[in-house]
């Protein structure tokens, strides 16, 4: 996998913007957790799910991916349904 499976066409500016941002993080890790999720839902994220999501990326790496493997607790107001959605989001695409 070698990044988006995901055409950004039809999308706004905002999701165009966000699908790059899950893709770009400067964490190979964090752009598969993040970039596949984006792929998977981004069209259908609510405006309050895109804002949860512009704050999520706005964490630096190290502390994003500890967050969801468990090890750490982000700050409050960063983290809400749209990180446990990510959470147990499946990465695995079976050909990674």
């Amino acid at each position: 996998m070698t990044g988006t499976t995901r055409s950004s066409d039809g999308l706004d500016d905002r999701r165009k913007r966000l699908l790059f941002r899950c893709w770009h993080r400067g964490t190979r890790e964090m752009d598969l957790i993040l970039g596949r999720f984006a792929d998977a839902e981004i069209g259908n994220l609510s405006d309050d799910e895109l804002t949860e999501l512009e704050r999520l990326l706005e964490v630096n790496d190290p502390d994003l991916y500890a967050a969801i493997t468990g090890d750490k607790v982000l700050p409050a107001g960063v983290a809400g349904a749209l990180f446990t959605r990510i959470r147990v989001f499946p990465i695995a695409d079976g050909n990674a």
